[in-house]
């Protein structure tokens, strides 16, 4: 067996929480851990911090993955096809600038990658794309209430009306690339 090529991907699309229960059902998915970046203000911020809108923080995930098994590319698209990536600082009800759509890239080959990738989808939409690319700063992490949200929440009202039809849609445009 071949050894594992683990590289990490960070990303946003709105709630944290929808992300991370997307990104964890992909093959060579090794860990998804929820948490924030992109802001201005310094030190870790708290999630109440992040749900004013003052800190400039996204909610975001963090994507540990085996390279041999899923490409970045393959993760990028599953990613800009299970949110509206043309909603500025919006995903659903969800508003303010936490959660906007935005990639960030680890080094020079990801940010390239991401352009072509965001490129290739934006025909694919009525609207003009605004996911912003940027370089990767700091990743805080989550606090422990918001990892695993989905798997520890299914039947609380917003997992059942905003993720469960995500991940029918995940698995239905991308079942081949599924664990």
């Amino acid at each position: 067996m071949a050894s594992k090529n683990f590289q990490l991907a960070t990303f946003g699309g709105g709630c944290f929480w929808c992300t991370e229960a997307v990104i964890q059902e992909v093959k060579g998915v090794e860990k998804v851990i929820s948490g924030y970046s992109g802001g201005s203000v310094p030190g870790k911020p708290t999630y109440r911090e992040i749900c004013s809108g003052l800190t400039g923080h996204a909610e975001v995930v963090q994507v540990t993955f085996d390279a041999n098994v899923i490409s970045y590319e393959d993760i990028l698209v599953i990613f800009m096809t299970t949110h509206d990536p043309t909603t500025l600082n919006r995903q659903g009800a969800d508003r303010g600038t936490q959660y906007r759509s935005v990639i960030y890239f680890h080094n020079k080959e990801q940010k390239e990658i991401a352009e072509v990738v965001v490129k290739e989808v934006t025909p694919y939409y009525e609207n003009p794309v605004v996911t912003e690319i940027s370089p990767l700063d700091v990743f805080y992490e989550a606090e422990k209430e918001h990892q695993d949200y989905y798997r520890n929440n299914q039947q609380q009202g917003y997992c059942s009306f905003v993720i469960t039809p995500k991940l029918a849609k995940l698995r239905k445009l991308n079942a081949d690339k599924l664990k």
